[in-house]
């Protein structure tokens, strides 16, 4: 299965190469991953003498595909996302544009020639053990030039940043980038009690990988509105710099500030339960960080003692109508993040509990809602603000059948 992802992804660069406008625009997510998986494409297609166009968004959203699709004779990259909507862009695409997904979620394929879906989830790898979007991104690099082969430890970044570890270690897709990375002298492995440590050579120093991610997914999180993406995806490519250090330590203290805020509501009683549930809304008060920040405060309150350690927890955050280089956009729409605190993920591992895939995209579809990117442990999708008790109650009755 390995052997057709590559050649699909030949398929796709030979496409690429004999399109007659050489301008790409790539979109990208906004976590470690993604802005690792736009920094290799970036680098790559440049080398290649495509004018590049970049685009951090914190999920494909349809109000922004449709305007995304309203081109044509252009080349859509989707990265990080993306995959399980192939579909709805075979069908805004048409014939008019082409379009690759470097995704590594669970995919739909594609409907459409012009649309090719490269997720490798749809070739037999795991997106959550295998291969994250950055190692598919740095695989279809390679496959463009044998010469971006020297781009193996940004992909690292992504592997790492995503937490794809078995025992401790990076395997399989993942692994081979880092030990092309080894083998160049652009990182090194450090044997561990529990596992191994990654580390990204610089020009000053060695740098944990577990270091660099974190710093990366505050620019591009908490700082989604405040150029925050641009500056992680120099990061990827040139290192750490007085100037970002400075936007992280800014960054640091917005975070610090509101989280401090919100575990103290919660604290005080704030967190709303059902029989499998237990969520919290922060309406606009995260602003101005990125949502992608409810699903960070989820993940670091999941074991703390006002947690109920055998329910699911989610966390809703409105989503602000506009979209870093696309201006206003009428969403009027609230994100779900999901996560689950460790006894409970200990039973979705020993599948004794249905996994957060399984239940939130389904539940969110029944309210005409919007899924794309969603792991077992981890999982986000998108309603109509007003819809949020109703959504909690879809997932109920999903989980008492």
């Amino acid at each position: 299965m390995y052997d057709q992802l590559i050649l699909a992804m030949e398929q796709a660069a030979t496409e690429v190469m004999k399109w007659p406008r050489k301008t790409v625009n790539i979109f990208h997510h906004n976590d470690a991953d993604g802005l690792s998986s736009g920094a290799i494409l970036m680098c790559a297609f440049e080398r290649e003498g495509f004018e590049v166009r970049h685009f951090c968004l914190e999920k494909p959203y349809p109000a922004v595909l449709e305007k995304v699709y309203e081109q044509q004779g252009s080349i859509f990259i989707f990265a990080d996302f993306a995959g399980r909507i192939a579909p709805l862009l075979s069908e805004l695409n048409g014939d008019r544009n082409l379009t690759l997904i470097l995704d590594h979620h669970v995919a739909a394929a594609s409907t459409n020639p012009k649309v090719h879906n490269l997720d490798p989830d749809l070739f037999g790898l795991k997106g959550d053990r295998d291969i994250s979007a950055s190692t598919t991104c740095y695989l279809f690099a390679k496959t463009l030039n044998k010469s971006n082969r020297n781009l193996a430890h940004i992909a690292v970044i992504g592997a790492v940043g995503d937490q794809f570890f078995v025992d401790g270690r990076l395997v399989s897709q993942n692994r081979e980038a880092a030990l092309e990375a080894v083998q160049q002298g652009l990182m090194d492995v450090i044997e561990t009690d529990n596992g191994e440590q990654y580390r990204l050579k610089t020009k000053q120093s060695m740098v944990l990988y577990d270091e660099l991610t974190a710093y990366l997914d505050i620019l591009g999180a908490v700082g989604y509105y405040q150029d925050g993406p641009s500056m992680g995806i120099v990061v990827c490519l040139n290192g750490t710099s007085a100037e970002s250090d400075r936007m992280v330590e800014k960054l640091m203290a917005i975070k610090r500030k509101s989280f401090a805020a919100e575990i103290a509501m919660l604290e005080q009683g704030a967190l709303k339960n059902t029989p499998h549930l237990q969520w919290i809304h922060v309406a606009n008060r995260f602003a101005p960080m990125g949502v992608k920040m409810i699903g960070v405060l989820c993940y670091e309150i999941r074991n703390m003692n006002f947690i109920d350690p055998q329910k699911y927890i989610a966390g809703y955050q409105i989503i602000p109508n506009e979209i870093p280089g696309f201006g206003p956009i009428a969403f009027d729409e609230v994100k779900i993040s999901m996560r689950v605190p460790a006894d409970l993920e200990q039973l979705i591992k020993d599948e004794k509990v249905p996994p957060l895939n399984t239940f939130l995209p389904e539940a969110t579809n029944r309210l005409g809602g919007f899924s794309d990117a969603c792991h077992r442990l981890a999982a986000a999708t998108t309603v109509s603000i007003g819809k949020e008790e109703a959504l909690i109650n879809e997932m109920e009755k999903i989980l008492n059948q």
